[in-house]
């Protein structure tokens, strides 16, 4: 089944077109629609500041942590970072007491009352939590590292330069960080980043948006010299979703294989990984999937990149004691023969505080499912995308003080709309946003990034922004008296 076909096979429940209801701008319909969302009761499950709360100049107020009666803010950038579980304390809690009373014993001694297993484990734990997270088997994903260490860990496997493949193809627009990881591999090896990097950059800079046509014709024109294609499964700045599949069979048609950045895509929308045959990905976990600033990372590995034969061939990697197979782990031998599977690609031995952080979120999104986020999150975007175009126009579509550039097709994005504001006006919209409790995104010098998590955000949370967004923008446009 192709990807876009899932996505339509996904599209039940209330109509994506809000056009033809009336009632569809008022806060009474936004609350009809909370009320008939089957993932209402995990908003609960979340903390999500109050508009006191990010207006305190201190941390711990008193009043603040015994009264939950504080209005909550409009809290619409998990596509940036992820509001705090309220597990997340219990299950850091119960680390702490773990190593407390435990000491080294808690690698190996489990517990009645462990909310993860014994140290040594925990990180098969979490990749059994994560794999469905982005269609994978558990032994194609393993928990560890930040992403950008993970690009280049990754990078320094499956990019293998020869004298006649030697490019790596990218988004023009590529998240800073991707494009630095991509060039500095590309310097490692002694190439020229102007002549290895082949850079795919939007046919219209007023809509920075890459078709699935325009990305496979710079993959044919370069095939014969590309060694690697790394692009971003859901873009950060437009929040367009690519074709992962059909691009990727159009890459390994070519002989070239293919990693992704799934950053913005996991916990996001519907990845299938092993289904769609992608060599490796790699992503962080702060974003949509709520492990806190700076969490312990992830990557995918296809199960035939991560074999093991019983002549301990393996596909080159940088190699690390807790990739090391785990019969001979800790007998201490100088001879590394890694797991099978993407633990095999591990380095250090994880961070257990970080882990439970991560799984605190995970178990969450077992309960709910990807099936029913992504399900959500469609409707939720959607009638995002309809109150915004709802605008009130003084004379014509040219007065709008906004336009959108992330694509119209709800199979071609995610969680995030991207807006561009006419020129000048982002530095006076912002603090109007700020002061009414509203947080979003923002990319100078003329975007926002809106993103309603489906987890914990809400059709009226939805409505709400659009009320707030649109005084901005009126005042935003006045002239200077």
């Amino acid at each position: 089944m192709g990807s876009r076909q899932h996505l339509r096979d996904i599209q039940s429940g209330p109509p994506l077109d809000y056009h033809d209801d009336i009632r569809a701008n008022s806060r009474e319909y936004a609350e009809a629609l909370d009320k008939e969302d089957s993932l209402r009761g995990f908003r609960s499950e979340f903390i999500i500041p109050s508009k006191t709360d990010l207006k305190r100049k201190v941390l711990i107020d008193a009043q603040s942590l015994k009264d939950d009666a504080d209005e909550r803010c409009i809290y619409l950038c998990g596509n940036s970072l992820g509001v705090q579980p309220r597990s997340t304390r219990q299950y850091i809690e119960r680390y702490l007491q773990t190593w407390a009373t435990k000491g080294v014993f808690g690698h190996f001694v489990p517990h009645s009352d462990q909310l993860l297993p014994p140290f040594v484990e925990v990180d098969t734990a979490a990749a059994k939590l994560m794999a469905p997270i982005v269609g994978a088997s558990e032994s194609e994903v393993a928990v560890m590292g930040t992403l950008t260490a993970n690009l280049h860990l990754l990078m320094a496997s499956f990019y293998q330069p020869t004298t006649e493949k030697y490019k790596i193809i990218l988004e023009g627009k590529a998240f800073p960080s991707d494009h630095y990881a991509i060039e500095s591999q590309i310097l490692h090896h002694k190439l020229d980043p102007k002549q290895a990097m082949v850079l795919i950059e939007p046919e219209k800079l007023d809509r920075p948006v890459l078709t699935t046509d325009q990305i496979i014709k710079v993959i044919d024109e370069n095939a014969s010299s590309t060694a690697l294609i790394l692009l971003s499964a859901v873009q950060f700045y437009t929040g367009q979703y690519f074709d992962i599949q059909r691009i990727t069979a159009h890459a390994h048609s070519k002989s070239i294989l293919i990693g992704w950045d799934c950053a913005h895509a996991a916990g996001n929308v519907d990845l299938r990984l092993h289904e769609w045959d992608v060599d490796f990905a790699a992503w962080c976990t702060y974003k949509y999937l709520n492990s806190g600033p700076g969490g312990m990372a992830a990557v995918f590995v296809h199960e035939r990149h991560g074999q093991v034969d019983d002549q301990q061939n393996f596909r080159p990697r940088l190699a690390g004691w807790w990739g090391n197979d785990l019969k001979t782990r800790f007998q201490m031998k100088n001879e590394f023969v890694p797991q099978p599977g993407a633990a095999g690609f591990q380095l250090s031995n994880p961070s257990v505080l970080d882990i439970n952080a991560v799984v605190a979120s995970l178990e969450i999104f077992k309960r709910a499912g990807m099936k029913s986020i992504r399900e959500k999150s469609l409707h939720l975007t959607g009638y995002l995308e309809h109150l915004l175009l709802t605008y009130p126009l003084d004379s014509s579509p040219e007065s709008k003080p906004f336009i959108m550039i992330t694509p119209s097709n709800p199979a071609e994005r995610g969680a995030q709309l991207s807006l561009r504001l006419r020129p000048g006006l982002l530095e006076k919209v912002l603090p109007y946003l700020e002061e009414h409790g509203v947080v979003i995104d923002e990319r100078k010098p003329d975007v926002i990034r809106v993103a309603p998590a489906p987890l914990y955000n809400t059709y009226t949370d939805v409505w709400e922004f659009c009320q707030v967004f649109f005084a901005a923008c009126r005042e935003a446009v006045q002239p200077s008296a």
